[in-house]
């Protein structure tokens, strides 16, 4: 096998760990990422540090913690002091691609605020290439559309607005308004191989971003009639969204606020005003049913890349990265989307495909050591040859795509998320907080998962005895010591992965930097 040439970076929007049978799902099946995973690593414990979209994305492209960046929610921009994986690769002379969409708010800081780029959130990485564009308007995919004589909705979102409806059947299993080969993923697949046809040998970076299967959730034939929903597991929540609510005050204001805003884009299907604290057991069973039918169509597009490479002959040259920007409570819990601090809404699927020799007897290992999305950016540099930025706070890994294991490792993940909205204030009116205050830490370990709330009660949960996380320790006098002790691990991480740029530089008879030892036996 050839060196690494090339990298392909994809991403499923919003696909949670356990929707992957190679994880041991009930019901879902995916054969196709089975398949890539047994040529591959499978990491079976990752985690996203944070969610949403945006700030998901900026960890995940810039190796850094959510209190590192600052990009807090969607719209949040990103201080352009920090590097990308875009920009390092550059260095390279790589030029990283973009098909689909990165979320990453651009800095205002000197720029004329009548300058387009602030027309939308969904801004594109520094130093990427946007090849096809798919922001919020779907401007290209649905000039796509157009000439194959579909009608085009006055309202873009609408494009995901179910079908006509099905006797018998519940609102969301109707198929989308479009073909499967016309899909959204259909064409950001086509136009990535477009892309690699005409490259004719060079080497190229490519990062792919796949909507599916982020709601609104519709799924076209035959893929929304995969899955019965009567086989779908019961969701993992309290009785009922009062008492799953009563256990702390941040979740009873999102379990009783989840519903508002359904219609927009972001919401779980087009055409219902739906609360999920208020849906019945057999339309949640549904979603989950069409959900699992969108992993398996966006699973068919990334598999027609895997064999356009094996067909180009550069598949043996192509580091391949499959993962997520975050989980999906789909119900659990009486949530739906990513939010808060549950495991459902930031542990995530990530596969990794090593072409070179060295690695071939590492195919088909499973990891279930932690490992987090912070840890993408320098793995890929590592193997590229390149040096990790300072700024970095994951590790590479490496090791694991050899064969090997490392010396140290984190024994927890961590992860952040930001419920203050500064422009509607509803978490702040509601729980008569200021917008800095509505922030929370989480340190999840093997036995135990401590939250921290900026200005509300920690939680304190006991997975061991716990495994649904429905019970507070946080004021258990027999859980004091575990309390303490988490508490005090999380405030050691967060002085270690503080701001380090310029840390251990001394100016003075020249300038000089120690070398960066926080790889040192890993």
């Amino acid at each position: 096998m050839a060196a690494i040439k090339n990298v392909l970076l994809v991403t499923f929007d919003q696909w949670r760990w356990d929707c992957l049978s190679a994880m041991g799902h009930p019901l879902l099946q995916t054969p196709k990422l089975d398949a890539f995973a047994r040529d591959a690593v499978l990491f079976r414990n990752h985690w996203s540090v944070t969610c949403p979209c945006g700030p998901g994305r900026t960890a995940l492209l810039t190796g850094t913690y959510l209190h590192k960046n600052r990009a807090l929610r969607n719209g949040t921009p990103l201080d352009r002091r920090f590097t990308n994986i875009a920009l390092e690769t550059r260095k390279l002379n790589y030029d990283p691609v973009l098909f689909g969409y990165t979320d990453i708010s651009p800095d205002p800081r000197g720029a004329n605020p009548r300058d387009p780029i602030f027309n939308s959130y969904e801004g594109v990485l520094p130093g990427m290439t946007r090849i096809c564009r798919l922001d919020d308007d779907f401007g290209t995919w649905f000039a796509d559309l157009a000439a194959k004589g579909y009608k085009l909705p006055d309202h873009p979102w609408d494009i995901f607005r179910p079908a006509a409806q099905v006797p018998g059947k519940r609102y969301s299993f109707a198929p989308a308004p479009f073909k499967a080969e016309d899909s959204n993923a259909a064409f950001l697949t086509n136009r990535l191989i477009d892309y690699l046809d005409a490259r004719q040998g060079q080497s190229w970076f490519a990062h792919v971003t796949y909507i599916s299967p982020h709601p609104p959730f519709v799924s076209p034939e035959p893929y929304n009639a995969r899955y019965d929903a009567a086989d779908v597991p019961a969701p993992v929540r309290a009785k009922t969204p009062k008492a799953e609510g009563a256990v702390h005050p941040w979740l009873n204001y999102r379990i009783g606020s989840h519903g508002k805003g359904a219609n927009q884009g972001s919401g779980l299907v087009i055409g219902q005003d739906i609360n999920p604290a208020e849906m019945d057991d057999a339309e949640i069973a549904q979603i989950h049913a069409t959900y699992y039918g969108m992993i398996n169509e966006v699973e068919d597009n990334f598999q027609r890349i895997l064999d356009h490479l094996k067909a180009q002959g550069v598949y043996d040259e192509t580091l391949i990265i499959l993962t997520s920007d975050h989980g999906e409570q789909l119900g659990d819990h009486w949530l739906f989307s990513k939010t808060g601090f549950f495991d459902e809404s930031y542990r995530i699927p990530l596969i990794i495909r090593d072409p070179r020799a060295e690695a071939d007897a590492a195919r088909g290992r499973t990891i279930d050591a932690f490992t987090e999305s912070v840890d993408i950016m320098p793995t890929i540099l590592e193997l590229l040859g390149a040096p990790v930025p300072r700024q970095v706070d994951g590790f590479p890994l490496t090791k694991w795509l050899t064969g090997g294991t490392p010396g140290t490792w984190r024994d927890a993940a961590h992860f952040e998320y930001d419920f203050g909205d500064p422009t509607a204030r509803s978490a702040e009116t509601a729980l008569g907080l200021r917008t800095d205050e509505c922030g929370l830490a989480v340190l999840r370990t093997d036995r135990y998962k401590y939250v921290h709330f900026t200005a509300l009660p920690p939680l304190l949960y006991d997975l061991q005895e716990d495994p649904a996380q429905l019970i507070d320790r946080a004021g258990d006098l027999a859980y004091r010591e575990a309390l303490l002790e988490m508490t005090q691990r999380m405030l050691t991480w967060r002085m270690r992965t503080e701001e380090r740029d310029l840390t251990y530089c001394h100016i003075g008879n020249g300038v000089y930097e120690l070398p960066d030892d926080r790889y040192r036996d890993l």
